[in-house]
């Protein structure tokens, strides 16, 4: 009898559970079963589900195999309905160990085949039950689940539920831990990481959690923020940025669009301005600011002058890090419903100006690092990246898990050399 083997598709919050499910199962005594932990947010990421599905069939024609995550959780029936799966886990029932022990105990008989309960009812997250994941040197930990706004191109609060938060307690716990296992940088994660303390009492903000951990974990060097929506930034988080150095300056912002009408019609809180602004706040209390940023192309009713808006929004915010997402239809949005859906040659050539535009940011910013010297964090002996998150590339090895301090001396394709 063999372990379970799990594939993780979609983001990092994904990845941070596939490690809690690896324990939970085990603790359960689960063998012999291949698990699937899905993604829905596009109608692709679902079709690609179902192809690993069908591939993982193949390569374990003997195991169980168990279909989770948020395309399970919106689709139930899509996975039980395929003749490969034989159990399907809403994403509640996936961080509940008397579920891996019901599939350990009795997979075929008594244990329900469609495990998947109504995620609007959760009201708190499990970002507890294990302290992280990651490499050697750096770990994530969960400190907020779910999503009350209702983007209109995005299924995911239907896959998540609405948004809770770990208390900041437990999250300080949690990070001693790791720092007491030799861990020199932490990342926060969630869905929507800025509405984190709303649901707790006194409702803190994202930056009062932040200015608790660097206080309370001084011997943590490094603390990293993951994607945040940057209109729900409270004034705690702008000044962590200005005055606290173990704070990373690089921020991946939910921008999603650089038109004021394609934003309204994607229900965002914010308008182009607020995001140009924000860089702007932000880079004035720290000048080594970095912004990576999510960015729709094609979006229903976008035009050539709405996608234009799009495009110089990257040197408006100076804009680094680009994740550049092809509109994709996703049935069950109210997106999917407008009548102006835009051609997909468009949408391509859209996505691909959008990529090469960020293209040209990199290369700029690579550039403006020659010369300078930075605290990099190794990710393996030959590769680590600097407080912006920037690779940098080694000939000579250095200890996976240290920070070295070194002077860049060039660069080449996406990386710095030094």
């Amino acid at each position: 009898m063999s372990a379970p083997k799990f594939t993780t598709l979609g983001c990092r919050l994904n990845a941070y559970e596939t490690e809690a499910m690896k324990e939970l199962s085990q603790q359960a005594g689960l063998t012999d079963a291949v698990v699937v932990n899905t993604c829905a947010v596009t109608a692709e990421a679902v079709r690609k589900a179902r192809q690993e599905i069908r591939k993982l069939r193949r390569e374990n024609p003997n195991a169980r195999l168990i279909v989770t995550g948020c395309a399970a959780q919106t689709e139930p029936e899509t996975f039980s309905r395929m003749e490969e799966v034989d159990a399907v886990i809403g994403n509640t029932e996936k961080m509940q160990p008397n579920t891996w022990k019901g599939m350990a105990a009795d997979f075929i008989g008594e244990t329900e085949a469609v495990q998947v309960d109504d995620i609007m009812s959760v009201t708190e997250t499990a970002g507890h039950l294990i302290d992280g994941f990651g490499t050697r040197s750096r770990a994530y930990v969960q400190v907020q689940n779910g999503c009350d706004h209702r983007c209109t191109f995005c299924i995911i609060p239907y896959g998540r539920g609405n948004s809770r938060s770990v208390p900041a307690g437990v999250v300080v716990d949690q990070i001693k831990r790791l720092v007491d296992r030799g861990y020199n940088e932490v990342v926060l994660t969630g869905v929507d990481l800025t509405s984190w303390g709303a649901d707790l009492p006194a409702e803190p903000r994202l930056g009062d959690l932040v200015m608790r951990i660097l206080k309370l974990v001084p011997d943590l060097p490094r603390l990293r923020i993951s994607s945040i929506d940057s209109i729900e930034v409270d004034e705690n988080l702008m000044q962590a940025i200005a005055t606290e150095p173990r704070l990373m300056p690089h921020l991946h912002l939910s921008l999603q669009h650089g038109d004021d009408l394609i934003l309204k019609r994607m229900k965002r809180r914010h308008l182009r301005d607020d995001a140009i602004r924000f860089t702007e706040e932000a880079r004035k209390l720290r000048p080594e600011m970095t912004f990576g940023a999510d960015i729709i192309a094609g979006f229903p009713t976008e035009t050539e002058a709405h996608f234009e808006n799009s495009l110089k929004l990257v040197t408006d915010c100076d804009l680094t890090w680009l994740h550049v997402f092809p509109y994709s239809k996703r049935d069950g949005t109210p997106a999917a419903r407008i009548p102006q859906q835009i051609n997909g040659i468009i949408i391509k050539d859209r996505a691909a100006r959008l990529r090469a535009a960020g293209e040209a940011q990199v290369a700029k910013h690579l550039t403006a690092q020659i010369g300078k010297t930075h605290h990099i964090l190794m990710e393996n002996p030959h590769m680590g990246r600097t407080e912006q998150f920037t690779e940098v590339s080694f000939a000579k090895p250095h200890t996976e898990g240290k920070i070295v301090q070194a002077v860049i001396v060039s660069s080449a394709k996406t990386q710095l050399l030094a």
